[in-house]
């Protein structure tokens, strides 16, 4: 399934994403109808479920463009589509909650112009009358040219688990959905309740925060391969392996998340040397037979890096440039929860990050403020 929308073509796409969703709440099944309880999903079933995602992925990409009307395009008027009412509650939520996350993009000088989603769907499971469905979405969206050195695209790759519940008159109820990646939510996922913070204090070493003020006061950093690194290498691994992991490397994304691995993956493609062996706590880095805490762990990263000196605090986020390392503190409990590269700085000062937990290429840093704008950030000069 594709979905495209633009200023221009977003009222035809939402016409071919209705028009493909008419009949997308099938029969269960003509037993089911007559009154056996024992739904059967096929395969034409299947791809209405994925075309329900599309439309309600789709609603939620548009609310973020520029121009962008306020309804429910996609899922509005789906003939057969029905929302159960907590869900239809939900998604007017959710795109309320966009279009804020929109209008703070506005204030720091950042919009999109269109957008591009995929979705697939990955497996479908049926327990009782449940119909439990995991799809993969894919979305680009089109940097608006405000300042006019923005890159041309930002995308990501992200996952979502849907419930669907079979009807006594034989049809299916979209009743939930939840993204199932660790990491920054996409762009176009509403934020969550805001959770009462719990305060950690075992940080070993820290570094201070970051102010997220732009314009940033001037931090010029020798980009030159005559340097210790090469940040150029560091940016090329990052740019290529955001969705395509590399082979060579175990994967981290059950079992905590891969931010960091991927992130220690590209420091050390541009140079950085493995620390095999220490005394000391926090002291090694490396990915051999296996992975040291500080390669693969957000906070005992910044401990590692910190403490040997391999980067330094920067004053505000801005001043990031390629190589530089963000790491953000989404709940400000003192812990830090997730890493990521900027692979891409406007001459206007904007810092651009791709990362793993969800696989995202060249998102701003103002993106990210607009979606948690209460976090804590940390910028390393690398």
């Amino acid at each position: 399934m594709r979905s495209s929308m633009s200023g221009t073509s977003r009222a035809r796409c939402a016409a071919v994403v209705v028009s493909a969703l008419s009949a997308a709440l099938l029969p269960v099944s003509a037993a089911h109808a007559a009154g056996t309880p024992s739904p059967v999903v096929t395969a034409a079933t299947t791809d209405a479920f994925g075309r329900v995602a599309d439309a309600l992925l789709t609603d939620r990409t548009a609310a973020l463009l520029d121009g962008s009307s306020s309804g429910r395009t996609a899922l509005k008027a789906t003939g057969g589509v029905q929302l159960a009412a907590a869900q239809a509650t939900t998604e007017n939520t959710a795109l309320t909650s966009l279009r804020n996350t929109r209008s703070r993009l506005a204030a720091l000088g950042e919009a999109y112009t269109d957008g591009d989603t995929e979705v697939t769907v990955d497996s479908t499971r049926l327990s009782g009358s449940t119909a439990t469905v995991q799809v993969t979405e894919a979305t680009t969206l089109t940097y608006a040219k405000i300042r006019g050195d923005e890159p041309a695209t930002t995308g990501f790759t992200a996952h979502h688990e849907l419930t669907f519940a079979a009807r006594p008159d034989g049809t299916w109820q979209l009743t939930g959905e939840r993204l199932t990646d660790r990491g920054p939510r996409p762009v176009n996922q509403p934020a969550p309740a805001t959770a009462a913070a719990t305060v950690h204090l075992n940080a070993v070493i820290d570094a201070p925060k970051s102010a997220i003020t732009y314009p940033a006061p001037a931090k010029p950093k020798n980009l030159a391969t005559t340097t210790p690194y090469n940040y150029a290498a560091m940016v090329t691994y990052a740019e290529k392996y955001w969705k395509n992991y590399n082979s060579a490397y175990r994967r981290y994304n059950s079992v905590g998340g891969d931010c960091t691995n991927f992130l220690s993956q590209s420091l050390f493609a541009g140079g950085w040397k493995q620390v095999t062996s220490s005394t000391e706590d926090y002291d090694t880095w490396y990915s051999k037979t296996s992975e040291s805490d500080t390669w693969i762990g957000v906070n005992e990263w910044s401990w590692f890096t910190q403490t040997a000196k391999r980067t330094t605090a920067l004053p505000n986020a801005y001043q990031m440039d390629l190589g530089d390392v963000l790491q953000v503190d989404f709940d400000k409990d003192g812990s830090k929860d997730h890493s990521m590269m900027t692979t891409y700085r406007s001459s206007s000062g904007v810092p651009y990050l791709t990362y793993h937990d969800t696989d995202t290429y060249r998102r701003s840093l103002s993106s990210l403020i607009a979606s948690y704008p209460n976090s804590a950030y940390y910028g390393y000069r690398s």
